[in-house]
């Protein structure tokens, strides 16, 4: 076991009360089989499971607080990251823990987690995985559990929520058009008493490493370090892309001229006016004064048995 991972046990003498949210519409994953497989995958001796579906913006956080209040053991979120958002939120200092089926088009946080892409595995986690106790984030008082930014990406998220259709290459067409037209922002930011003033074209404040989809926005982060990363990048020409684009894959992204990282508890981001954001992937209009928090380890997550000295 990973030696930075602090655990919490489950009292296993009793059986455990688990509830499992389902986004129907997140992302591109089918998910009419999942009620299947929580049925044959979890161990019935071990778990009473209950299933009930969203049904519309803020009613996985609704679900997950009242399943709080039962006592439920853990409420499994099953969607993309604006899902996982959803339910962590409303289990952020609770002793109710949140597990991940992801089915969203990024699925940031459960890649962080080295939680399988495949349904049936990442459902077997609530057989024989643990509970850690992570970080999570808050961006004025809104918790964000993988990142939150501004700048180019924010913009792309908020295309990209509007598109008929979702998915990477989706995600990717509509990165490119936005580009040729995104003009960078001015930041005035203070990282832990540390001020500085940059002109920006993306701003991401980041709990763990990744986006989703394997882009590494900040390779360096974990989640149990107390720390909130910063990822600066400046403007760049349209003959850098391909740079940037194979750095943020490769996990390399720090090595760009362009790029700068930080890393602080508590930081503050002023722009020029007020302006979308994305928190977890989700576009959302926010003020021009932005206050960035980490809280450590405020939130209990079940994840597989072994992880990396990474997460």
């Amino acid at each position: 076991m990973n030696k930075k991972l602090y655990l919490c046990q489950f009292n296993m003498e009793k059986r455990r009360h688990i509830l499992a949210i389902i986004n129907p519409v997140s992302g591109t994953g089918h998910k009419e089989k999942i009620p299947r497989l929580l049925d044959t995958v979890i161990d019935h001796d071990l778990n009473d499971v209950s299933i009930v579906m969203s049904e519309y913006a803020g009613h996985a956080h609704e679900i997950a607080e009242m399943a709080v209040a039962e006592g439920i053991d853990i409420v499994v979120a099953i969607g993309g990251d604006g899902t996982v958002n959803e339910v962590g939120s409303a289990l952020c200092g609770t002793d109710t823990a949140l597990a991940i089926v992801p089915c969203g088009s990024g699925n940031g946080l459960a890649r962080h987690l080295r939680i399988s892409m495949n349904a049936s595995r990442a459902l077997q986690v609530l057989n024989n995985g643990v509970v850690g106790q992570f970080d999570y984030c808050t961006v004025n008082k809104r918790p964000f559990f993988c990142t939150c930014g501004m700048g180019f990406d924010a913009t792309v998220s908020n295309k990209f929520a509007n598109e008929g259709t979702r998915g990477f290459i989706t995600y990717i067409k509509t990165a490119l058009s936005e580009y040729l037209k995104y003009k960078p922002q001015e930041y005035f930011i203070d990282i832990d008493g540390k001020k500085m003033h940059e002109k920006a074209f993306v701003i991401a404040c980041c709990n763990a490493a990744q986006y989703g989809n394997n882009a590494f926005i900040a390779p360096r982060a974990t989640m149990q370090d107390g720390l909130i990363d910063i990822t600066v990048m400046s403007p760049f020409s349209v003959a850098h892309c391909p740079i940037i684009g194979a750095r943020l894959f490769l996990r390399q992204l720090g090595h760009d001229h362009h790029v700068s990282i930080y890393r602080g508890k508590r930081i503050v981001i002023e722009r020029r006016h007020d302006d979308v954001m994305h928190v977890d992937g989700d576009p959302v209009m926010m003020p021009a004064r932005l206050v960035l928090e980490n809280v450590s380890k405020g939130i209990k997550i079940m994840v597989p048995p072994t992880l990396p000295d990474d997460v």
